[in-house]
């Protein structure tokens, strides 16, 4: 059945669990992980919801369901209630979606311009608290601060104040409130400026919206770049002739033609010609794969070499590689259980206790002592003591100090739930090609035969294989050109695709390829090269003959070749007490070759996507808390799934969208950098937190009993902001190799 006659897909496409069926949905409205707990909540109590997981990073929500007695539209309104939208996933809903994050995007950068410079303002002239201008002025300058940049988290924090279910919005307008009201106060009486505080905790609050604006949405980005990798058209054969066609008019059995350099569309069998296919995508092998008649090719792949290819369609739209892989990123993206931010965990609890101090704090004033005012100034007091600046800093300014230090030491910390779970891991999993290995051929020894000068070997091969495109002709040109040598010019080339090349280099006929080709072009063999052939062929290299004069006079081996500081970087991460494994999908002999060099016992090879995803999911059941390296597309799903994926900057756009840390260069050492660095900013984070709630649990009740005044509190309140940042700067003096626990 021709795919474009499907109507476009949904959510109530997917097939039914056996437990009911399985709906995807946008979430629109969520701003922080507590969100996304309350509308998990409100889906899990709808009639007919058998279980609903709701994903802050992704913002979708994924329900089962009896379809007998589960109403979508009820549970839209519902959910609606509380202040959030829900709609089945579309690419309607999606694009809709992409561009209500962006304008929201935007719209917190506009308002982080507008803030922080008005909120400097505000500090600036306060110094000047007994000028009348002054006082005017910091008023002018903090009402725009509150009232216009931080409007979104006012409206919010009401909206949860009025449904009962407080959150961070609520405890930041409380507390902003409250210091604005009571500054204005006394402006109108002459007394000290606290207009300070209300701006500076907005704008901060405000900066670190904008951030968490960017950060959202990027998992859904790794699944929608895995779409976009996909061939859009297709050569159909009809008839003899070839029509361009949409991918998604393809039918099961439908003949195409994939010409030299174009991707294959769908997942097929190859009926006629010759080529070499690039399936680095899905297998990680650095080096293309020979395809002719009766070989298997998928979807997304690449017709590197220079034949083209009959292929018959055997397997199209959701039923193809591709769409398995992105159906596992998506699996395992909702799989991972929704980030518990430690601030809204927090306030969930707080904000009510503290409501309930200072209302008892006036109650209790104004009936036993019938002092309402000093029932009123210690409630304020109360209030002013526990608003949020400091526990509203404490995790971004440590996430923007550690993820600027990070930067400058080549890792980006993309997450929040990065900085949770590095400090968990227990186990390094890394992907060879790309990530422990150049993931380039290269040319790694030359076999000269018995009396025959190795240089003159590798040079004849490079004068031949200069007319040739092939991967590891270009690594034979390459080894030539570092090693400084002569190349002669060639002439008469000649290629038997996929099995040699020849050509005359002064005068004589020189043959580069498979060992039978040579044979049967008259050269010779020499026993003492066969044997130091045999030696490389059994770790599955690649091995190219050259010869000339009727004789074979050497042998060039080919292949992917360790990073420089591999093993230094196993070593190091086993000295941190964590254990290293390797998984990649290349063949068990290479893969224990390259293993043995990193020094890395456990190895996982020949394991293909899925697998490499059921390998960590095997591991997580063990107990072990994995960290998956890699850099490659067949690497995403695995980087999900993993409990801290960690993605090489080199590597594509999907592997690096799919993880929670990315080295920005292809330098491995940065995963011990990472993974101390994460451990010390969350150990910041917990620092910060802790003196937030020390400095809360202790000046509370002192401000309730009226020790403390309005005035003590917002100046131990200022006290207790710097400290959190001074500690959060520590961290720009982090360096590279500081183990930490």
């Amino acid at each position: 059945m021709s795919i474009a006659t499907q109507p476009e897909p949904t959510a109530t496409d997917t097939p039914p669990d056996a437990r009911g069926q399985e709906q995807q949905l946008l979430v629109a409205g969520m701003h922080c992980a507590s969100c996304a707990a309350r509308v998990e909540r409100a889906l899990a109590q709808q009639p007919g919801v058998i279980t609903a997981t709701v994903n802050y990073a992704t913002q979708q929500a994924h329900l089962i369901y009896d379809p007998g007695t589960f109403l979508l539209p009820d549970t839209a309104n519902v959910v609606a209630e509380l202040g959030y939208q829900i709609q089945p996933i579309s690419r309607a809903a999606e694009r809709q979606a992409d561009a209500e994050h962006n304008r929201a995007q935007k719209d917190w950068l506009r308002r982080v311009k507008l803030s922080l410079p008005l909120a400097q303002l505000v500090v600036l002239i306060s110094v000047w608290e007994a000028q009348t201008w002054a006082r005017w002025s910091v008023l002018a300058l903090t009402v725009p601060v509150q009232f216009i940049a931080g409007w979104p988290i006012l409206a919010s924090g009401a909206r949860r104040a009025r449904h009962f279910t407080p959150n961070m919005d609520t405890l930041i307008a409380l507390g902003t409130l409250t210091a604005f009201g009571y500054a204005t106060v006394h402006v109108l009486i002459g007394g000290r400026l606290y207009f300070d505080t209300a701006a500076l905790i907005m704008g901060f609050i405000i900066l670190g919206r904008y951030v968490e604006a960017r950060a959202t949405g990027r998992a859904s980005n790794a699944v929608r770049r895995l779409l976009e990798l996909g061939a859009k058209q297709a050569r159909l054969l009809q008839d003899g002739k070839e029509r361009l066609i949409p991918v998604e008019e393809v039918a099961v059995g439908a003949l195409l033609r994939v010409r030299p350099g174009e991707k294959i569309p769908v997942d097929g069998q190859v009926i006629d010609g010759y080529s070499a296919v690039d399936e680095s995508m899905l297998t990680g092998e650095a080096l293309p794969v020979e395809k002719t008649a009766g070989e298997q090719v998928a979807g997304a792949t690449i017709n590197s070499g220079g034949g083209a290819l009959t292929i018959r369609a055997s397997a199209v739209g959701t039923d193809t590689a591709l769409a398995q892989i992105v159906k596992l990123v998506q699996g395992a993206l909702q799989a991972k259980a929704p980030v518990q931010r430690l601030v809204d965990r927090i306030a969930a609890i707080f904000v009510p206790v503290v409501l309930l101090v200072a209302a008892a704090t006036f109650l209790g004033w104004w009936l036993a002592d019938g002092d309402a005012t000093k029932g009123l100034v210690s409630a304020v007091a109360v209030l002013i003591i526990a608003c949020p600046c400091t526990m509203g800093l404490a995790v971004p300014t440590a996430i923007m100090t550690g993820t600027g230090r990070g930067a400058a030491l080549g890792v980006l910390i993309t997450s929040g739930e990065a900085l949770e779970n590095s400090r968990k891991i227990t186990t390094v999993i890394f992907d060879k090609t790309g990530t422990l290995t150049t993931g380039c051929m290269q040319l790694t020894d030359i076999l000269p035969a018995t009396g025959q000068p190795a240089q003159t070997v590798l040079a004849h091969a490079a004068a031949v294989e200069a007319f040739s495109e092939h991967p590891v002709a270009a690594a034979i040109r390459a080894g030539a050109r570092q090693r400084g040598l002569d190349v002669r010019p060639a002439a008469d080339f000649a290629s038997n695709t996929g099995r040699g090349v020849t050509a005359r280099v002064d005068g004589d006929l020189v043959a580069v390829g498979r060992g039978s080709f040579l044979a049967e072009h008259g050269f010779t063999a020499d026993l003492e090269l066969d044997r130091k052939v045999e030696t490389a062929e059994q770790q599955r290299q690649t091995v190219v003959f050259v010869g000339w004069q009727h004789r074979i006079r050497g042998a060039l081996v080919v292949g992917d070749t360790l990073k420089p500081n591999a093993a230094q970087t196993v070593s190091r991460l086993r000295s941190m007490g964590l254990e290293v494994a390797m998984i990649t999908g290349d063949n068990d002999r290479t893969a224990h070759a390259i293993a043995r060099q990193a020094g890395i016992q456990t190895v996982l090879s020949e394991v293909l996507p899925q697998d490499k995803v059921a390998e960590v999911r095997r591991l997580q059941a063990q107990g072990a808390r994995v960290a998956m390296v890699g850099d490659g597309i067949n690497d995403a799903p695995a980087l999900v799934q993993a409990d801290l994926g960690v993605a090489i900057g080199t590597g594509t756009d999907i592997a690096i969208e799919s993880s929670d840390l990315t080295l920005i260069s292809g330098d491995i050492a940065g995963v011990v950098t990472a993974l101390e660095l994460s451990r010390r900013t969350l150990t910041t984070i917990r620092q910060n937190l802790g003196w937030a709630l020390g400095y809360n649990i202790a000046a509370i009740p002192l401000a309730a009993l009226g020790v403390v005044t309005p005035i003590l509190a917002g100046a131990t309140m200022a006290f207790s902001s710097v400290s959190v940042v001074a500690n959060s700067l520590r961290l720009d003096n982090f360096r590279r190799g500081r183990a930490t626990a």
